[in-house]
């Protein structure tokens, strides 16, 4: 049930917005985040590294004044913004122009996409991020093809379609890994002959 929700979900996510299912599960800069029940932590200024502090220059003088949740953003988002190569970068201001020439309700359904994928246990953002990936490796024309589908299909259809691929993910479960090594080159050969004396 729940791969064929994720592959769903990663369908619907790389249709509207490629960049959010790619990107790692967020860590804070400094810290961990704040566990369930417990309220958001603030990120102290000093604990942002001179480089971050440089990128969120703009923030020097109202940095306490912003909620814990604005903070851990800028500073994971910082961070990450530091790991990335020239090309990564040039790709995430790409996608931030994109993201910003979008009408506001088609932004909010993204947000609101994202935010359920953030609502995801880990274990199923990660089949989510495993099911995209496969989506990026099929050819343009049949991921095109599939975005087609889930868009012009109904509600109805579309269950129909979730129910479809949680059946074909809890076949694959069952038939079990692929064989791997010699035996699946032959798998029905006659055992090896011990040697007689």
């Amino acid at each position: 049930m729940i791969k064929g929700y994720s592959l769903v979900l990663a369908v619907l996510l790389a249709a509207a917005a490629p960049a959010f299912a790619q990107q790692p599960p967020p860590q804070a800069a400094q810290g961990s985040a704040p566990q369930p029940g417990q309220g958001a932590q603030g990120v102290p200024w000093s604990n942002l590294s001179g480089e971050q502090q440089k990128l969120l220059g703009k923030f020097t003088g109202s940095w306490n004044t912003l909620p814990p949740e604005r903070q851990q953003a800028l500073a994971r988002g910082s961070n990450r913004w530091l790991g990335m190569s020239p090309e990564q970068r040039g790709q995430a201001q790409q996608r931030f122009q994109q993201w910003h020439s979008l009408p506001p309700e088609q932004r909010g359904a993204l947000r609101d996409r994202w935010q359920k994928f953030q609502s995801l246990p880990p274990d199923q953002q990660n089949a989510v991020r495993q099911n995209f990936r496969r989506f990026k490796q099929l050819p343009p024309e049949r991921r095109q093809m599939l975005r087609q589908r889930w868009q012009s299909a109904s509600p109805a259809e579309r269950q129909q379609m979730i129910q479809r691929a949680r059946e074909a993910q809890q076949m694959r479960r069952m038939q079990g890994p692929p064989m791997q090594g010699p035996m699946r080159a032959a798998p029905h050969a006659p055992p090896p002959q011990r040697p007689r004396r």
